[in-house]
């Protein structure tokens, strides 16, 4: 992680979840991180809190990122890593009650989860690309994306919410590609289930239920986990084009 001591990484998602993990994650080794979030006052606290910076954007508006991402040019420099957390996930049947899924809704998390990561990664990269190696390989910078077991396995009302990560998963080689010769890798990690602020609103009892369905370790992942892997790809320059499932050996039943 040397190398990336000092500079800039913005995370999406980063005011919560697995975001802030990845947030906490970065800066304990050194990057100067800019969090990207629609939580103003959690988003905030956690940027005081790392030293760090805070923007209150909608990744699925490309001038919200622009504004964003010209912000953190201007005030810390130009990102040199880039984590895409931001995400929604309604539970949504193709047909429902004899009513068709909404179009609406399916769109919506599209734009949020496939389009604004792509809105994110692309912008970001065209800042990575200007900037000079830092290595003799010609590194310049490292986007990790998020997807999920979901991509692979969507349950039953996943329909929306597995086509946006499968999205993801299937956009991860050929960004790598076209980024190989410009010294800027991409991988995607997909997660399993982890103890993120949704499932932390369930009863322990429901909890412990969901952890027993992981083979081992047979518990709910720890977003600090996620982070460690965020860590381990900007340490591994090997690590390109990969999707790498953190998910304790779990597959997804229908429901």
């Amino acid at each position: 992680m040397d190398m990336w001591s000092g500079s800039v990484a913005i995370v999406t998602g980063g005011a919560s979840g697995l975001g802030a993990a990845t947030a906490e994650a970065l800066a304990g080794a050194g990057l100067k991180v800019a969090i990207f979030d629609l939580n103003a006052e959690a988003g905030e606290a956690l940027a005081a809190e790392l030293g760090g910076s805070f923007h209150s954007v909608d990744v699925s508006d490309a001038g919200s990122v622009k504004s964003a991402m010209d912000a953190v040019v201007s005030e810390i420099g130009a990102p040199r890593v880039l984590v895409n957390c931001a995400g929604i996930g309604p539970a949504s049947k193709t047909v429902s009650r004899g009513e068709a899924h909404d179009p609406a809704m399916f769109s919506k998390v599209i734009g949020i989860n496939l389009i604004g990561s792509f809105i994110c990664a692309s912008q970001a990269a065209a800042h990575m690309v200007g900037a000079e190696p830092l290595a003799p390989d010609g590194a310049r910078g490292v986007i990790v994306n998020t997807a999920s077991v979901a991509a692979y396995e969507g349950q039953v009302g996943q329909v929306a919410y597995a086509a946006s990560k499968g999205g993801i998963v299937g956009m991860t080689l050929p960004m790598a590609r076209d980024l190989a010769d410009k010294g800027v890798r991409v991988c995607t990690i997909a997660p399993g289930l982890f103890l993120t602020p949704l499932l932390q609103g369930l009863p322990q009892d429901v909890q412990d239920s969901l952890g027993k369905q992981v083979p081992f370790p047979s518990r709910l992942g720890n977003p600090a986990e996620f982070g460690k892997l965020v860590c381990h790809i900007l340490d591994n320059p090997m690590l390109n084009g990969e999707v790498i499932r953190l998910d304790g050996a779990i597959r997804m039943a229908p429901r």
